[in-house]
């Protein structure tokens, strides 16, 4: 199988960006080496474990104009949104570039919370572009958007809709002992889907040593593919995966979505975490839910002190720090 000959690292503009979720909980910690204990079940999320952030992926099903004008469907997006710290979001696709700062418009409406987001750029190789974004609470995640890029696999042409890469520090604990993570938002090609993930195993080692020396480096999205397949993804040592023999499809037919990132490297994981099924939360019809997404979203909860616990951290790298607040 072709591999990735080299990853450069593309810096992108960014613009405004925010978060969000609800749902199951996973009983068990996951354990190295290409398996995992954790049993996913559906149900209302916990209440949150002392000082944690929740990080989630949600595949939005072409999310864009036609989806906005959805009033009902917009009102399940923002409230599962207004769930979680930050959330990678999937499947953007409007030429407009306002669907984004509209869906924070309804997220901050009522001034109770102040959501952002750092958004990529279009992506695809045919006329059906899409974006991927970062969505986030600004009283509980900070993200420097000097380290926002987009993978730039141009040379090899394996990824269909490269990586959004970013960097990001859970607010509540002291800034040199909080948590800092890198996340890696993909949305595999389900045409294409055994190439990428023998490819992705690349982009994971690539972000984390990159030039930030990021350890705690999280790889989430739409990967079209259950845990039993993730082909050389799967096979990275120690890496594991937080969604285990449960459907995340709408349908509840399918695993697509998951959340990956090393154990040993990340101990700030706290073991909860789930597949929020918005459907039977909200009481809605097949057809209602479908209106929303084809995705359920997929979360996990994280401590905000690096290395999982208060106290000293050792000094990060120049390169990189976070610029001052």
């Amino acid at each position: 199988m072709k591999k990735l000959s080299s990853l450069l690292f593309a810096a992108i503009a960014a613009a405004i960006g925010m978060v969000a979720v609800q749902s199951g909980l996973i009983e068990g910690l996951p354990l190295p080496g290409g398996g995992s204990t954790a049993t996913t079940t559906l149900g209302p999320i916990p209440a949150r474990a002392g000082d944690t952030i929740r990080i989630a992926t949600w595949n939005i099903e072409v999310f864009g104009e036609a989806k906005l004008q959805n009033p009902a469907a917009m009102n399940v997006i923002v409230s599962v949104l207004r769930n979680f710290d930050v959330i990678a979001i999937q499947e953007i696709r409007a030429q407009s570039q306002e669907v984004v700062p509209e869906l924070v418009q309804l997220l901050n409406a009522g001034g109770e919370r102040h959501f952002d987001y750092a958004i990529g750029p279009r992506l695809g190789r045919s006329s059906s572009k899409e974006q991927y974004a970062f969505v986030f609470d600004m009283a509980s995640i900070e993200v420097d958007r000097n380290q926002l890029y987009t993978i730039d696999d141009t040379q090899d042409d394996l990824l269909h809709r490269e990586p959004l890469v970013g960097w990001f520090r859970a607010r509540g604990a002291p800034p040199e002992a909080a948590f800092t993570f890198s996340l890696i938002n993909i949305h595999t090609d389900p045409d294409e889907v055994d190439d990428e993930l023998d490819a992705l195993d690349d982009v994971f080692f690539a972000v984390r040593d990159d030039q930030r020396s990021e350890d705690d480096t999280i790889l989430l999205g739409d990967l079209n593919a259950n845990e039993r397949n993730l082909r050389q993804l799967g096979k990275i040592g120690g890496l594991v995966w937080l969604v285990s023999g449960t459907p995340t499809n709408t349908r509840g037919t399918a695993q697509y979505d998951n959340i990956l990132f090393h154990q040993a490297a990340t101990p700030e994981f706290t073991g909860r975490g789930g597949v929020f099924d918005y459907l039977r939360e909200y009481n809605l019809s097949l057809d209602q839910a479908l209106q929303v997404s084809d995705h359920l979203p997929v979360w996990a909860e994280f401590s905000v002190y690096e290395n999982g616990r208060p106290g000293p951290v050792a000094a990060r790298p120049a390169a990189g720090s976070f610029p001052a607040n």
